[in-house]
């Protein structure tokens, strides 16, 4: 019997193999070249995640996405996209994937257009069970070219932490805390204020989220519960000034603070 999977790993697993085999449609001996199993075990896989095989769909198509481009230089949007996937992103061997929530559809358009500012590729925009947007695209090249650059299969386990030169530049900082806040950030009110909070089970990139915040004078909390907060008046301020949020769930929440404050 299958070991069973955590919810992370399922999750990742369906979204590989709907992506491949529904999405780029391709064929259960293609997929097996590209994961390195047997096709029975493909074949198992698409029936234990209720993924229905198809064969008379297939075709033979070309899945390994070599026509993109890598970035040569680190700026201010490489560096959010990096906060969008330490965030809620999310890596395989050959694909990369972005979840979100299921009323952000005019952050899905926004991360969709930064990816294809970046890379020069269209990810495709499909909707998870619940209503969940994911953005995805698929290249052995960027999935090397992003390990190279820190990210992993795992984050959680792996304990994944920002890669170094996002703390050389005070906006590639900016940048990347955009990107996170906009995918694993909040906001919401007080008894005597308003509070950002920025979530992650990964401590090592919680510890670098707080080191960003520290260096660009936030004066952020102590990490606790997998947490860490921004609480003063002037810095929340100077936060969605300064940063920028994209995600305009954020936005709106934020203004509707502005209006306490104001009183």
């Amino acid at each position: 019997m299958p070991a069973k999977w955590s919810t992370e790993v399922e999750e990742s697993k369906f979204q590989e193999l709907n992506e491949l085999y529904v999405i780029q449609n391709k064929t259960i001996g293609e997929i097996g070249k590209i994961l390195h199993l047997a096709e029975a075990t493909v074949y198992g896989r698409l029936l234990r995640l209720n993924i229905k095989p198809n064969r008379y769909s297939k075709r033979t198509c070309n899945n390994i996405n070599n026509d993109v481009t890598i970035p040569c230089i680190h700026s201010r949007s490489l560096a959010e996209f990096f906060g969008i996937m330490l965030g809620d992103g999310c890596i395989s061997p050959t694909q990369i994937m972005i979840t979100l929530g299921n009323k952000e559809f005019d952050y899905v358009n926004y991360v969709s257009r930064l990816i294809t500012k970046l890379f020069s590729i269209v990810p495709k925009i499909y909707i998870r069970k619940g209503g969940y947007y994911v953005v995805s695209f698929g290249s052995t090249k960027i999935v090397e070219w992003l390990q190279s650059n820190d990210l992993v299969f795992n984050k959680v386990k792996s304990q994944v932490k920002a890669p170094d030169w996002i703390f050389k530049k005070n906006f590639l900082m900016e940048g990347f805390l955009k990107g996170f806040f906009d995918t694993d950030g909040s906001v919401y009110k007080l008894r005597f204020g308003v509070q950002l909070a920025f979530t992650n089970k990964s401590l090592s990139l919680l510890e670098d989220i707080r080191n960003s915040l520290e260096l660009l004078n936030y004066h952020p909390s102590k990490i606790s519960r997998f947490q860490v907060y921004i609480t003063r008046k002037r810095h929340v301020l100077k936060f969605f000034k300064h940063i920028n949020p994209a995600n305009i769930k954020h936005r709106q929440r934020f203004e509707e603070f502005v209006k306490y404050y104001s009183h």
